[in-house]
């Protein structure tokens, strides 16, 4: 459906301010694609909580973005949830006007959505359509949703960051033919990061997360002796969990980091160094 967003809402921030909110993000807009689950999710609760206003997009699972949003609230944030679909140029043209309703501006962009290919129905496409599918949403869908972050920045006096996934292997390689199609298509969003940071710098900073094994929808459903060959295969002993991409992205998005552009941050336990 090609609508002006109807399900776009605001709620108005509450007066008290939450007692563990760390000052990193305080006053800050951050918006999130993909918001509604697993790391997503993470991080638009961890930027809440960081002190940030938060706008949130789901694409189908409208319910646990509206559940995230509920979350938010109670941590005293202001909080919009947006439908966008990464593959349809109409919502994504769409997209600035829905951000400007809900926050009047964005100083923190993370383009976390994705394509699953590897659990639920696209699991059965051919290897072909698969990567149709990857290059449609994580790759072409993170350069226009980036050049739209960038020209919206670029306008304000205050700059802004963007964040955009990658995945660890794409530096050090893994076999399998699923690996085959993220390594090209997050390796692309990688090279691209790196291009776009200097093109934009120095009014907005660009950086790429690179999560490992994290336990989101396929983490928890491979079996168990894989389970154990990635806690075997990890310096850190563990499976990466969406909280520790979250503390990264804030960590990125925050004024700690104001001198940090082009960069990949590996959030992976030490399996790629």
């Amino acid at each position: 459906m090609h609508d002006s967003f109807p399900n776009t809402f605001t709620t108005e921030p509450k007066l008290a301010t939450p007692s563990n909110a760390s000052p990193l993000l305080a006053g800050m807009r951050v918006f999130v694609s993909g918001g509604s689950s697993g790391i997503g999710r993470a991080i638009a609760i961890a930027a809440a909580r960081a002190g940030a206003d938060i706008a949130l997009s789901y694409r189908s699972n409208e319910r646990g973005a509206r559940d995230v949003a509920r979350e938010i609230e109670t941590l005293g944030r202001r909080v919009g949830v947006i439908r966008l679909d990464l593959a349809d140029p109409i919502s994504l043209s769409a997209l600035i006007p829905a951000l400007r309703a809900v926050l009047g501006g964005v100083d923190v962009w993370v383009n976390n959505a994705g394509a699953d290919v590897l659990t639920g129905p696209a699991s059965a496409l051919p290897a072909i359509e698969k990567l149709d599918l990857l290059t449609r949403v994580d790759l072409r869908g993170t350069v226009l949703a980036s050049w739209q972050a960038a020209e919206l920045m670029t306008a304000q006096e205050s700059g802004g960051v963007i964040i955009n996934m990658s995945w660890d292997h794409v530096l050090s390689g893994l076999p399998g033919l699923e690996a085959q199609l993220f390594s090209a298509v997050k390796g692309g969003i990688l090279a691209f990061s790196k291009s776009l940071a200097r093109t934009v710098a120095p009014r907005v900073r660009v950086n790429v997360l690179a999560p490992g094994w994290i336990e989101t929808a396929y983490g928890n459903e491979v079996d168990e002796t894989i389970r154990r060959q990635v806690v075997a295969s990890t310096p850190l002993e563990r499976w990466g969990t969406p909280e520790d991409v979250a503390g990264a992205a804030v960590y990125l998005a925050s004024r700690a980091a104001s001198f940090v552009t082009g960069q990949t941050m590996l959030v992976g336990g030490g399996v790629v160094m």
